[in-house]
């Protein structure tokens, strides 16, 4: 995972909810000069798009980028499929362990990193209808726990 990301473009919140992310992947972008233009003005949506190995390669699909404002005739297709960089390693990785059944390539989120546009990928593994119901009762609990903790240092000033 990426320790000094830079400013958060776009999030996936519902990946953590629909599946049990193993492992993470940070991986650049193959990008057109008007799509870097239009994320850095923060237009990108990741909430349907997974990736997918294709002939050694990952492709992110399904990703939205919003066609640039000035960038008339130059313009690129919203929906494209774009590449995505990432080690060969990585890539074997990712090709071995997503051929698996129930496992997916899913971005978590979009982020800037020295000027760059990075994506945070999963490999991840569907959740059932169970899970996420016992997803849910965790979270409340420990937000519960932590309302009494708080209520409890507010007394004891």
């Amino acid at each position: 995972m990426a320790k000094n990301q830079g400013k958060i473009i776009a999030q996936n919140r519902k990946a953590r909810h629909d599946f049990f992310i193993e492992e993470t992947f940070e991986a650049g972008m193959e990008l057109r000069g008007t799509e870097i233009k239009s994320i850095r003005a923060g237009k990108m949506n990741i909430k349907e798009s997974f990736a997918r190995v294709e002939n050694g390669e990952v492709f992110l699909h399904q990703a939205h980028i919003s066609p640039y404002e000035q960038g008339n005739r130059y313009n690129h297709d919203p929906v494209r499929t774009r590449k995505l960089l990432l080690n060969k390693r990585e890539i074997k990785k990712l090709t071995g362990q997503s051929q698996q059944q129930g496992y997916a390539i899913i971005p978590t989120k979009v982020y800037l990193k020295k000027g760059l546009a990075k994506v945070e990928i999963g490999l991840a593994k569907g959740k059932k209808k169970y899970d996420k119901r016992e997803s849910l009762k965790q979270k409340d609990a420990k937000r519960q726990m932590d309302k009494a903790v708080g209520r409890r240092m507010k007394g004891m000033e």
